[in-house]
C-alpha cells in the first residue's frame, strides 16, 4: 500500500495466524501486526485454561509472534513472566521459521480467590516479578536476555518499557484478546478465542533522530533529549487510536486497520509470515535429558517399570522402559 489511493478491494488480506510486516515511510516507522484465531484456540483448549489465565497467555502469544518473527537467523525467541501472583508463570516461544507454543502455570486456589474478589487484571494476576525476553541463536552462541520488572503494568506497557530501556528504540505495543460467542452451522452454541496485536517502532535513517525523552539518555548518554520528534509523536498518537475490538474483530483485516491508521503517510505491507502451533519436543530430546539422570533419579522417576514424561507445552506423553537407561 505505497499510495493512499490504493483500493482495499484490490488487496489480498493475510487472514488469521499470519504476521504482517509493515512500513510507514513518511514517519520512519516499521512494525508488525497479527490476528490469532485457530492457532490460539488449539493452544488454549489443549490445556482448558480458566478464562483469566487464557487471556494472559493469549497476550503472551501475540507478543511472541510479533517479536519472534522478526528474527533474521535460525533460533528461538522466548517471552517469560515470573511473579508472585496467582498466575506465577507464563512462557511462550517462537522457533524459526514458524513454530509457536506456550503454557501457563497457576495456583487454582489463589486464582479462585482472585476471581471471587474481582482481582483479575493482568497486574493483579501476575503480581510482582519480572518479564524476560530471551534470544537463543543455537549451539555455540551465548543467549541474549533482557529483563524488566513487572511493576503493576500490563504486558503491552511492560514490553514498551523493555524496548525503551534495553533496546533504546521508541516502541509502542498494542495487545488485545476477545472471546467470541456464536452458533455453528447446526445452531449449537460455540465459543472461540481471538487475539491481535501491533508493534510499531521508530527507525529513522539518522541515528540521532531516535533519541527521545522516554529513553532517559540510556547507558550514561548525557546528550540533550529535550527535543521530541514530530514523526514519532504522530505515529504513536495514531497507534493510540486503535480500539481493542479492531485487533480482534475477524471482519477487520490487519491490512484494513493499517490503512486506516497510516494511509495518509504511505503505508506499505510486506509478505505475511504464517505461524503454526508446533512443539519442538520429541522422544529423542526427552530421552537425552533422562539419560543424564543418575541411577537413583531414574529409579525415583519410574512407575511400574516405566518412566512417563508429559510435555508442558503440547501435553504429549512419552513413555520409556527402564531397560532403555540400563548401564551398557
Amino acid at each position: 500500500m505505497a499510495e493512499a489511493t490504493v483500493e482495499l478491494k484490490d488487496l489480498h488480506f493475510a487472514g488469521d495466524d499470519r504476521v504482517v510486516p509493515f512500513q510507514v515511510e513518511g514517519l520512519d516507522v516499521r512494525g508488525r501486526a497479527v490476528q490469532l484465531g485457530p492457532l490460539l484456540n488449539t493452544i488454549l483448549r489443549r490445556h482448558d485454561y480458566p478464562a483469566p489465565v487464557a487471556r494472559l497467555l493469549a497476550e503472551a502469544l501475540v507478543l511472541t509472534a510479533l517479536l519472534g518473527t522478526s528474527l533474521k537467523f535460525d533460533g528461538k525467541f522466548t517471552v517469560q513472566t515470573k511473579g508472585d501472583g496467582p498466575v506465577d508463570l507464563l512462557v511462550a516461544d517462537f522457533s524459526t521459521p514458524d513454530a509457536l507454543r506456550a503454557y501457563a502455570r497457576y495456583d487454582e486456589d489463589a486464582l479462585a480467590a482472585a476471581v471471587k474478589d474481582g482481582k483479575t487484571s493482568p497486574p493483579e494476576l501476575l503480581g510482582q516479578g519480572v518479564l524476560a525476553f530471551t534470544i537463543d541463536q543455537g549451539k555455540g552462541m551465548q543467549p541474549y536476555q533482557g529483563i524488566v520488572p513487572m511493576d503493576g503494568s500490563s504486558l503491552e506497557e511492560i514490553a514498551g518499557v523493555y524496548f525503551r530501556q534495553s533496546e533504546q528504540i521508541p516502541t509502542r505495543v498494542r495487545l488485545a484478546v476477545a472471546e467470541l460467542f456464536d452458533r455453528d452451522e447446526d445452531g449449537k452454541p460455540r465459543h472461540n478465542w481471538r487475539a491481535g496485536g501491533l508493534v510499531a517502532q521508530f527507525l529513522p535513517q539518522a541515528p540521532e533522530r531516535m533519541r527521545h525523552p522516554d529513553l532517559h539518555g540510556g547507558d550514561g548518554d548525557e546528550r540533550d533529549t529535550s527535543v521530541t520528534d514530530d514523526a514519532w509523536d504522530e505515529a504513536r498518537s495514531l497507534v493510540e487510536t486503535i480500539d481493542t475490538d479492531e485487533l480482534t474483530d475477524p471482519q477487520v483485516a490487519i491490512e484494513r486497520l493499517l490503512y486506516r491508521l497510516f494511509h495518509e503517510r504511505g503505508v506499505r505491507v510486506y509478505e505475511p509470515q504464517t505461524v503454526f502451533d508446533r512443539c519442538s519436543c520429541s522422544r529423542e530430546k526427552i530421552k537425552g535429558v533422562l539419560a543424564g539422570f543418575t541411577a537413583e533419579e531414574i529409579e525415583a522417576s519410574q512407575e511400574d517399570g516405566q518412566i512417563a514424561v508429559t510435555c508442558e507445552f503440547c501435553s504429549t506423553t512419552y513413555r520409556y522402559e527402564l531397560a532403555e537407561f540400563a548401564p551398557a
